[in-house]
């Protein structure tokens, strides 16, 4: 089993910034994938980031040169970093990882105001 554990999440302005963490704990060896995922109020889940084991990374189309994922392989943590935030991407963030089984953290709710 795998734990996921979100923090970072608050309340900023448009234009500002915000890192977002998400601490794995227990089987991490088996995850391959860890992604950032959001979902805004009447809004399906998206996927925002994405990293693999390797360091490869993907982006939406909608945050590509404003956010950034990364990975602290001796923390297990992987980081999504926020820049130019925009009151669209108001929404409660959530951590997943894929390994043998999905796993979701609890998420964290990140608002930009106009």
């Amino acid at each position: 089993q795998v734990q996921l554990v979100e923090s970072g999440g608050g309340l900023v302005q448009a234009g500002g910034s915000l890192r977002l963490s998400c601490a794995a704990s227990g089987s991490v060896f088996s995850i391959i994938l860890m992604g950032w995922y959001r979902q805004a109020p009447g809004k399906q889940r998206e996927l925002v980031a994405a990293i693999t084991s390797g360091g490869s990374t993907n982006y939406a189309d909608s945050v590509k040169g404003r956010f950034t994922i990364s990975r602290d392989n001796a923390k297990n943590t992987v980081y999504l970093q926020m820049n130019s935030l925009k009151p669209e991407d108001t929404a409660v963030y959530y951590c997943r990882g894929l390994g043998t089984n999905i796993y979701w953290g609890q998420g964290t709710q990140v608002t930009v105001s106009s």
